[in-house]
């Protein structure tokens, strides 16, 4: 439960810094410069570009989440971090194109916009919203057998002797069975909220 309390922390952080934004308010955007400007600035620098190159591309990113903000409607549903990757990432491989430093294997590079590769994190992100409501509303021991099998990444024997099964094979049975429930429930969210 610890995680899920940071991350509601962290969203409500983040949901206060684009009000921010909004209103441009100097901390907020201060804030966002201070916590990102460095992730993209090792981006471009990486990526044939100079510490220039970053301040103009993390401006121009900078300016589509403003304007996306002060246009109303706009709801964040991924990390501010993945979403300002993403645009200044499409933005770089934008500009490496028009300068002819980057020869792309993918013939569609350019013709991509910014806004389908941020819907794909987006619906991303709402899956793993939806998946962490059913794991939440999985119930005991399901969750915890899930966990250990695929987050833990605890054999079938431990797990066994862990959850008090006779065998690997019963254990098994069992995980088979709560993945059911599992999907089940998943599934029955994501068609009521997509």
């Amino acid at each position: 439960m610890v995680l899920n309390r940071e991350f509601v922390k962290a969203v409500v952080t983040e949901q206060s810094i684009l009000e921010g934004l909004a209103r441009n308010d100097r901390k907020a955007i201060e804030s966002i410069y201070r916590e990102h400007y460095n992730m993209v600035q090792a981006l471009v620098v990486n990526n044939s570009g100079s510490a220039e190159d970053a301040k103009d591309i993390f401006q121009e990113a900078l300016l589509v989440l403003y304007e996306k903000v002060t246009a109303g409607g706009f709801e964040l549903h991924c990390q501010l971090k993945t979403y300002l990757y993403s645009v200044s990432r499409r933005l770089w491989l934008k500009r490496l194109l028009q300068q002819n430093r980057f020869i792309s294997s993918d013939s569609d590079a350019e013709t991509v916009p910014v806004e389908d590769e941020l819907d794909t994190h987006e619906q991303r992100a709402r899956e793993f919203e939806l998946m962490e409501k059913a794991m939440g509303g999985l119930g005991e021991p399901c969750r915890s057998l899930l966990e250990a099998f695929y987050l833990q990444k605890k054999g079938m024997q431990e797990i066994a002797a862990q959850f008090g099964y006779t065998n690997a094979d019963n254990a098994k049975n069992q995980k088979y069975k709560c993945l059911l429930r599992l999907k089940k429930l998943f599934f029955a969210q994501y068609k009521t909220d997509l």
